[in-house]
């Protein structure tokens, strides 16, 4: 070979950098608004993985799962508000010393008379109405009325995966340590139907935490419930997990856009096959052997069809009016709200937003479709007991996307549609 075909092979290499790192720096912009140079994403590393943890998850002997303290809650850009200075829209946040994703620890004591403590509880929903809707319903409370003038604080006592009677005891315990509430908002709803459901499936009670986040936290204490199924995946989790975190590190200290563009991809592809390792994981039955440590309890009545969400949905209009007495006792105001969910609901989806929020495979689908039916007949009876809000179609006329995934969780505008929502029941209260 020449000099001049090694130089022409050289010219193309260099042209071919170049405009690669163009390419790159323009896809972006268009992704992020920004230049790369600049800007740049952030990818926080596992916490657990990098402190040799298998979780960042916990169980707690009252409430069942729980997360670790100080683990960090991120919150995606596309979800945060806009600000007009360009400001960090939500400061960083991470789980208090109960585990719950909260900026005060627990119990919270009030440094004067003007504060005006709401606890939230509920599910993953209520985790995320915390961060993305509290301040718009507060933001409601303020314009007008006995709220003008007060330092509203949001309590959050809700928790992926938590459903009745967990809400319950979670109010219980902390009434009983000291904590203080002037309201409690309870958001609830689709865990009780397709996580009690699961269990039910599985042949323990519906009363019983949800298996998909009990059932790991089971295996890592009692290593004989683990099958060979669940052992070689929890393996490949694992591997996925430091993979995530090299990335991560790789990316933070890479100057190339085009470099950039194919970590982010690998990233990506990681992060996905990630996530779908840890559904599998979580949809594995365990071996459920007699001398577990952890006792979880089987089903304690026969339950099919129609039987077992009737019975769902008893025991969670039981659960609702036992928390509303708690606070009666001390005259605290109780708000239970039914959450919207895009498997019950008359809302006519844009093509795009289909494409996110509905699944035909979804494990949820059916119990929604299933046990809401019975959540709203059981409501007709609870509602006389309790303050209660049916919020099933508040989102029917809302023209912007509202659900970021397939399963019940909302956009910004979803979230400050359902504090909206609330807000206007207190203020008629």
């Amino acid at each position: 070979m020449t000099r001049r075909h090694l130089g022409i092979i050289g010219v193309n290499v260099v042209l071919f950098l170049v405009f690669a790192e163009l390419a790159a720096l323009i896809l972006y912009y268009v992704d992020t608004g920004a230049l790369f140079y600049i800007h740049r994403k952030s990818y926080p590393a596992l916490l657990e993985t990098a402190q040799q943890q298998l979780t960042a998850d916990a169980l707690h002997p009252y409430f069942g799962p729980t997360h670790r303290e100080g683990h960090p809650f991120d919150i995606p850009e596309n979800l945060q508000p806009v600000r007009a200075d360009d400001a960090p829209s939500v400061a960083p946040l991470a789980t208090n010393n109960f585990g719950f994703v909260s900026r005060h620890d627990f119990p919270f004591y009030k440094t004067n008379r003007d504060q005006f403590v709401i606890g939230i509880f509920g599910g993953s929903v209520g985790v995320w109405f915390c961060q993305l809707g509290a301040e718009r319903m507060i933001a409601d409370l303020k314009q007008r009325g006995m709220y003008s003038d007060r330092e509203v604080i949001p309590l959050c006592f809700a928790h992926e995966g938590y459903k009745q009677p967990q809400q319950l005891l979670v109010l219980s315990y902390f009434l009983s340590i000291g904590q203080e509430f002037d309201l409690v908002i309870n958001i609830d709803g689709v865990n009780e139907v397709a996580l009690s459901a699961l269990n039910n499936a599985r042949g323990l009670d519906i009363s019983m935490p949800s298996p998909m986040h009990l059932d790991p936290l089971v295996n890592l204490i009692d290593q004989s419930t683990l099958t060979p199924d669940k052992l070689y995946l929890l393996a490949d989790i694992n591997r996925d997990k430091e993979r995530l975190n090299s990335l991560a590190a790789t990316i933070g200290r890479n100057r190339i856009a085009s470099v950039n563009f194919v970590l982010e991809r690998l990233y990506g592809r990681t992060r996905s096959r990630y996530a779908s390792e840890l559904g599998r994981f979580a949809n594995l039955p365990s071996n459920p052997p007699r001398a577990s440590v952890v006792e979880v309890t089987p089903s304690v009545a026969p339950r099919d069809g129609a039987t077992l969400f009737d019975d769902i949905a008893t025991q969670w209009a039981a659960a609702s009016i036992l928390m509303n007495d708690m606070l009666a006792a001390r005259r605290v105001p109780y708000i239970h709200v039914l959450q919207p969910n895009q498997y019950y609901t008359r809302r006519r989806f844009s093509d795009a937003e289909a494409r996110t929020a509905v699944n035909p495979q979804s494990p949820f689908k059916g119990s929604v479709e299933k046990g809401y039916p019975a959540l709203v007949r059981a409501a007709e009876g609870l509602q006389k007991r309790i303050r209660f809000l049916n919020g099933v179609d508040i989102f029917d006329a809302e023209p912007s996307p509202v659900y970021i995934d397939d399963c019940c969780h909302y956009t910004l505008s979803g979230n400050r549609r359902l504090a909206s929502f609330i807000a206007a029941s207190i203020e008629r209260q």
